[in-house]
């Protein structure tokens, strides 16, 4: 088995702004339990070091352009044997906020630098100079923020395979051309064919465009992101790697663990797919928690996201805003928090309509886990999503997703259509134009199929019957590892 180091600016449960998270952890695990030698690298975020109380440092380095040396500390990641090493910067990482932005929501000046050491620590461990007499076959970078280590290492001839994963195109990590400057980097990666982007500084691209194999989190996904209305400016990059054979599509699994809703700890009843009524005493207690009419036959409707354009939140309140004026007998819960435009128009929502729609602003895993097992379907209309693990959650809790024909949400959920219902492949509801009328109509859809318990009782359980935990996931990294180390 081989020696891979995996990096990652967040790695749940140590630090968590959104689903790269989740995977940072759940999939290192999958990978040491099948055997691979795997090292998970992170920033020694404040936040961090508060949950940690065994961390020993293993060395100390000094990295160019950084005046200070810094420090790993090793420890392992919460209730596994996985190594977990932690780049410790006080300058860079000790500090109140999220990993990217201060408390007030706007980012940090020094991201470029920040992240900028997390990738030359990942090329110092890659090519042994650490001190740590561990060198990896495979780096696995993740998202933006890693984005430099494949380019920097480029540049080293003994150096391991590198697989870069896309996790959200929208997010580049931009920097102006002084930034590129200060950050000391050499000045052959200023081209065309290397970090520059339309005038800017590009830590995305240093991924793109150099590592040995680019992978994205849904097989649609890494389809999409090769089309303009998709790519961001670099579809043309994307496109040729795909020609060469250098992008591949993996969808996420979850963490069946985690999310399981005859074990959840968090819900009022357990239940399996041999005893589902016992969902109904969750959907209750949903209610009652919530504030809203305890009614077993009404609709009700989840809704857990950021409150981004991204995620189609303005859909989902014209939708339901569009049922309930109507009459129809449907409840919302959701949570989440974002932009101040959606909070208030939620706020608004819930003013007009205070026994049909619950909000709680901010995040609370509780409640997540709650809303999975208390609501009959889920609402996830994004307008891109590029993997999603929300609906899977809720596939696995017996909440059929209502979602947009869009990335790994294409990939994960069955259409409601006659046929499917027919043959019991059906797992939930797919509509195709990110539009109110879209979604309003499917949620009628949804409305009618309600009222046929055996036949959403039938999709109730086809949805529990899917399989997506990290097994499978874990075995296409494992082969794409041998093939790039020609295994």
């Amino acid at each position: 088995m081989g020696k891979i180091l995996f990096a990652s600016s967040e790695v749940h449960p140590l630090m968590k702004s959104g689903g790269l998270a989740d995977v940072s952890a759940s999939l290192p695990i999958a990978l040491h339990q099948n055997g691979e030698d795997i090292r998970i690298l992170m920033p020694a975020y404040r936040q961090t070091l508060a949950q940690i109380d065994d961390a020993k440092e293993v060395a100390s380095l000094k990295l160019d352009g950084y005046h200070q040396p810094v420090t790993l500390l090793e420890t392992r990641l919460p209730d596994t044997n996985v190594v977990l090493w932690l780049l410790q910067s006080p300058h860079h990482f000790d500090r109140d906020g999220g990993p990217y932005s201060q408390p007030d929501g706007r980012d940090w000046h020094d991201n470029a630098a920040r992240f900028a050491l997390l990738s030359r620590t990942i090329v110092a461990i890659a090519c042994n100079e650490a001190g740590l007499n561990w060198q990896p076959d495979i780096v696995h970078c993740n998202d933006w923020q890693t984005g430099l280590a494949p380019a920097l290492l480029s540049q080293r001839e003994h150096r391991p395979k590198t697989v870069f994963t896309i996790h959200n195109l929208a997010y580049q990590g931009l920097f102006s051309r002084e930034t590129f400057e200060a950050l000391d980097l050499p000045e052959a990666l200023w081209q065309m064919d290397g970090l520059e982007f339309y005038g800017l500084l590009s830590f995305m691209k240093g991924g793109l465009m150099f590592a040995d194999h680019i992978t994205t989190v849904s097989p649609t996904y890494a389809q999409e992101i090769c089309h303009y209305e998709f790519g961001y400016g670099l579809e043309g990059l994307l496109k040729l790697r795909a020609e060469q054979g250098r992008l591949t599509g993996i969808l996420n699994g979850i963490d069946t663990q985690q999310w399981h809703p005859g074990k959840d700890p968090y819900l009022s009843k357990n239940y399996s797919s041999a005893t589902l009524r016992n969902k109904s005493v969750n959907k209750s207690a949903l209610q009652q928690r919530m504030y809203l009419p305890e009614r077993a036959e009404t609709l009700l409707v989840g809704l857990i996201s950021r409150l981004v354009p991204q995620k189609g939140i303005d859909l989902s309140i014209a939708a339901i805003n569009t049922l309930l004026s109507n009459g129809a007998d449907i409840q919302l819960v959701c949570l989440g928090s974002g932009e101040p435009g959606f909070e208030q128009e939620l706020r608004v929502l819930r003013a007009r309509y205070p026994d049909k729609v619950a909000v709680n602003i901010g995040y609370d895993e509780a409640l997540s886990h709650q809303i999975e097992a208390g609501v009959d379907v889920f609402l996830m209309p994004s307008r891109f999503e590029p993997c999603g693990l929300n609906q899977m959650y809720s596939l696995r809790y017996g909440s059929l997703p209502v979602v947009r024909r869009t990335g790994g949400l294409a990939d994960t959920v069955v259409d409601a259509s006659e046929d499917n219902l027919k043959d019991s492949t059906a797992t939930g509801f797919v509509f195709e134009q990110a539009s109110v009328e879209s979604l309003t109509e499917t949620l009628q859809r949804v409305l009618e199929l309600y009222q046929h318990p055996r036949k959403w009782r039938r999709m109730m359980l086809t949805a529990m019957a899917q399989d997506f935990s990290w097994h499978i996931s874990a075995q296409a990294y494992q082969s794409l590892y041998q093939t790039l180390n020609g295994n």
